[in-house]
């Protein structure tokens, strides 16, 4: 048996150890392996290198993924689907499993119905998967982003200022929620909740007000201002999703203006997606790595490895890519109890 693996979209810590996952337990199953370069372009271009138990060893501590990686979407047209199917067999492969986010996935559900066999690994570190408790490269993205709240809150004190501290999180609030609420942010903002510029400045003030003289501000790049959201520019990437960021930078003009308070920005963008991953994250990947070639050994395809609670499952890929795991309402609240 020949089986391929490809990591696509956004980079994240943990993925070479989902990687190791799938080399190892594929070749105690006397399976070759070879890895699909730059995701689903790879495939398209019939870009392949042969992975081996030297190829993973000492991989686990390394950020990024060693297969590279694309936001390649060969479903947008005919002729690159074609290439995909036809490119599957021309390179003798028996399955494929891709490791991406929403968009990946939605890739693979794509191609097992049109006739591949496929099995997915959900990765994202905005952890919006819904049909998994939580995806690899979470864990050391929040703590990335909290080390920054961290560190904010003595610049901050030092200066009487205002510090906005703008984080990941197209549509969904996990990595500014928690992040922020475990680094003592003042205000949190999400893209599920609606806060207007009067409330976030009402918070602010009062805590001014009453003698504490600095807030931090965690915002989501995605959190909608007064309904508006705020992009890098007017175009899309290749699955149609628009370029975020600079809400950190609008939220703290305002909150200045409309305060009178001195507000400083600081922009974690791709830092929160580099470096060494967790403990955490390398343990989960490498269970997610063993698991999906066990669903290949079973011939058990069309699904996504999942974390149960203590428990890998599978779920069906079009399941888990049918709507966005969320911050749930009442998690917010809890939040907000800490606020000001």
């Amino acid at each position: 048996m020949k089986l391929g693996v490809l990591t696509g979209g956004g980079d994240c810590p943990g993925l070479n150890a989902v990687i190791s996952g799938v080399v190892r337990r594929a070749l105690f199953h006397n399976i070759e392996v070879v890895g699909v370069m730059r995701g689903w372009r790879g495939m398209i271009d019939c870009d392949t290198v042969k992975l081996t138990r030297n190829s993973v060893s000492g991989i686990l501590h390394r950020g990024g993924t060693i297969l590279h990686t694309s936001r390649t979407n060969p479903c947008k047209n005919d002729d690159d689907m074609k290439k995909v199917m036809e490119n599957f067999t021309k390179m003798g492969l028996d399955a494929l499993i891709a490791i991406g986010g929403d968009d990946t996935l939605t890739v693979a559900s794509k191609m097992y119905d049109a006739g591949l066999k496929t099995v997915g690994v959900p990765k994202t570190i905005d952890n919006d998967l819904s049909g998994t408790d939580c995806t690899f490269g979470f864990d050391t993205a929040i703590n990335i982003a909290m080390e920054a709240v961290d560190r904010l809150h003595t610049t901050a004190e030092s200066h009487n200022r205002v510090m906005v501290v703008e984080l990941m999180g197209r549509s969904a609030g996990w990595i500014a929620l928690e992040a922020g609420l475990a680094g003592g942010a003042d205000v949190i903002l999400i893209p599920e909740v609606k806060v207007s510029m009067d409330e976030i400045c009402s918070i602010i003030k009062k805590r001014h007000n009453s003698g504490r003289s600095f807030s931090i501000v965690a915002v989501a790049e995605g959190f909608l201002l007064e309904g508006v959201e705020v992009t890098q520019d007017e175009g899309l990437d290749a699955f149609g999703h628009a370029k975020l960021g600079g809400i950190g930078n609008y939220l703290g003009a305002e909150i200045e203006k409309n305060t009178g308070y001195e507000t400083r920005v600081t922009v974690l963008g791709h830092t929160q997606r580099g470096g060494t991953p967790t403990a955490f994250d390398r343990v989960l990947g490498l269970r997610f790595g063993v698991n999906a070639v066990d669903l290949v050994v079973k011939g058990d395809f069309g699904k996504m490895v999942s974390k149960r609670g203590n428990d890998i499952v599978s779920v069906p890929i079009k399941e888990a890519v049918s709507k966005l795991r969320t911050v749930p309402p009442e998690l917010y609240k809890l939040a907000q109890g800490f606020f000001g």
